[in-house]
């Protein structure tokens, strides 16, 4: 169950939804970052979020991932699910949106970005509908128009996908399959 104070609003702007874009550290992660004495970096994702991604491409609604980070593991995660739209090692992560949408024909109203941390705040501010998780930074939690109950890594991108499914008429379809 997903937190919002504006339910009607936030119910319509999720209908409206073409592209759900995520961060990765702290949104598809725990948000720790593991390495071995070998410098080997290590991520924990989890099957239930990775199912609703793969429930969301089968519905017609796209997933991408930006992430100020670069790795190898993400790469590999992001193709296990049919994530098309990858873009990693930026900074500044507005500008990686205005490049997404320069190659895809979507409006920003169309896309929910998930966030946690501040480098995730001008996407969510820019975008049709945002989201954070409990775990989230307290700025962030305030200015996203859903919170999730499931933290960061453990499902909350899940509840996210859910939510969209919803609000779109397309869930029970997926769950009759």
């Amino acid at each position: 169950m997903i937190y919002n104070q504006q339910h009607d609003i936030c119910a319509s702007a999720a209908r409206r939804i073409k592209l759900l874009l995520l961060d990765v550290d702290g949104v598809l992660t725990d948000g720790r970052l593991l390495f071995s004495n070998s410098g080997e970096e290590f991520k924990a994702f989890s099957t239930l979020d990775g199912h609703g991604i793969k429930m969301l491409i089968k519905s017609g609604i796209q997933v991408g991932i930006i992430t100020g980070r670069t790795s190898k593991l993400v790469e590999q995660r992001a193709s296990d699910l049919g994530i098309k739209i990858l873009v990693q090692g930026r900074e500044d992560k507005l500008i990686a949106l205005e490049e997404i949408l320069a190659v895809n024909n979507i409006e920003k109203a169309a896309i929910c970005y998930v966030g946690d941390d501040f480098p995730d705040l001008a996407v969510m501010r820019a975008v049709g509908l945002s989201a954070s998780v409990p775990d989230g930074h307290p700025d962030v939690r305030s200015a996203a128009n859903l919170v999730t109950q499931r933290r960061g890594g453990e499902g909350a991108v899940r509840e996210i996908a859910d939510y969209l499914l919803k609000a779109q008429g397309l869930y029970q379809a997926l769950l009759d399959q």
